[in-house]
């Protein structure tokens, strides 16, 4: 069943949910590939951003190289991290975001292949909000993005700066620049 036709089923109107800018940082194509597909599949309809190593995701965080103009940034409303990043890792990305005042109340949430209990106290104790070990089936990669999108965008409240204004039916997924 879509996220759509759910939440309809259960007597909430899709406009009651909150539509955020989600930034994804993953290096790996293939999980990347995924995730667009759950987000289209799932008729998610939050808006997808993507940076493909640790420096891109500081760099549109912090509005700089080519994110220098805040209007090529846009502030996302959640961030779904991979650990294991090029460049900068993740773990120095998630310490930066929660010690930084103007970006620690961005959500994140940590998706990644680890299982390991220190890298999940790690997380945690950096400030991570969520932690979920990536799904490798489409399937279960489906239901953890419906099951985020239910949860941030239905239970949980957030600032009202965090929610973007676009209909139900628009899956915008911008591609940043790919290439270092």
């Amino acid at each position: 069943m879509t996220e759509q036709g759910r939440i309809e089923r259960e007597g909430v109107s899709p406009n009651d949910v909150q539509a955020v800018r989600i930034l994804l940082v993953e290096d790996n194509l293939h999980d990347i590939e995924i995730a667009r597909r759950a987000f289209a599949k799932g008729h998610i309809k939050n808006e997808l951003l993507i940076v493909r190593d640790g420096q891109q995701a500081l760099d549109y965080l912090y509005h700089q190289g080519v994110y220098g103009v805040p209007e090529m940034a846009p502030r996302p409303g959640m961030i779904l991290l991979d650990l294991n990043l090029p460049k900068v890792s993740g773990w120095e990305v998630l310490r930066r975001i929660k010690e930084d005042k103007g970006l620690k109340s961005i959500p994140v949430v940590v998706l990644t292949v680890s299982n390991r209990e220190e890298d999940i106290h790690l997380c945690y104790k950096l400030g991570v909000n969520t932690y979920i070990q990536k799904p490798v089936e489409f399937k279960a990669f489906l239901r953890v993005i419906n099951t985020i999108q239910e949860y941030w965008g239905l239970a949980a409240l957030l600032p009202p700066a965090f929610h973007t204004s676009f209909p139900l039916s628009t899956r915008g997924r911008a591609i940043l620049p790919e290439d270092g």
